[in-house]
């Protein structure tokens, strides 16, 4: 009998080096080693600069490493040839800081986006796509145009694109840093409904509301390059909260 394959996304060695500009190299990423595990919210924090954004980069498949491998669910995507990564990330609900939207096109139909490929109908995709929209409180903005949107706004109208095909994996890169605590609450909530349906969920962030509150299942710190700690929920002391801190 063959082995079960590991579930969820596994980094070995993950090792990413860039050349500077007056000869030889920065190492970016060091031999990094972690299981993001399916069925988890995943939180990895850090400093500015510190790689967090390039090591989703490197699960995303949108950078190949230097050294060692990104395995989902024991496949090595990182060696995928680019057919196979476009695939790849075909199954992953990917939210970075910057996204590109359609501006042409109002809210509603940017979130339909990524639905047509998969959906029965046009309808079906639209409908899909107005439940995403009112998970993250943003259905009144189905109409609007990208541009007059506030930062936190776009965030989750990004975020709701991303998540609207409930994906196996998700990928999120600072995904409350232009929310308020009712926002931000939105946000960890929809996140956390998604690793109860056994997604494999990565978010990276240096918020201090996600640092220091209970809000992930597996907690890790990343500092120069390196991946320090791992601590699971059952591992966290109980979080000390000011009055009115409820994240």
């Amino acid at each position: 009998m063959s082995e079960r394959p590991e579930r969820g996304l596994r980094c070995r060695e993950l090792t990413l080096k860039r050349p500077r500009p007056g000869g030889g190299e920065r190492l970016i990423l060091d031999a990094v080693d972690a299981h993001f595990v399916a069925g988890e919210l995943s939180l990895v924090t850090g400093p500015i600069g510190s790689g967090k954004t390039t090591l989703l980069h490197l699960l995303a498949a949108l950078l190949r490493p230097t050294a060692g491998e990104v395995l989902a669910d024991d496949e090595a995507v990182s060696r995928y040839a680019a057919a196979h990564r476009d695939r790849w990330r075909g199954r992953v609900g990917l939210a970075f800081q910057s996204p590109t939207f359609l501006d042409e096109l109002p809210v509603l139909q940017n979130v339909m986006v990524p639905l047509l490929p998969q959906a029965d109908s046009l309808a079906a995709a639209r409908r899909r796509a107005e439940e995403e929209l009112a998970r993250f409180g943003v259905a009144k903005l189905a109409g609007r145009q990208l541009a007059g949107l506030s930062g936190g706004e776009r965030q989750r109208v990004t975020l709701a694109r991303a998540l609207c095909g409930e994906p196996r994996f998700v990928l999120v890169d600072e995904p409350t840093a232009h929310q308020d605590q009712e926002g931000a609450e939105l946000v960890l909530g929809r996140l956390r409904e998604l690793a109860a349906q056994d997604a494999t969920v990565v978010c990276v962030s240096h918020d201090l509301r996600l640092r220091d509150g209970d809000v992930a299942d597996r907690r890790w710190e990343i500092s120069e390059g390196k991946l320090v700690s791992a601590t699971s929920r059952e591992e966290v002391p109980e979080p000390t909260h000011a009055e009115g801190d409820t994240l």
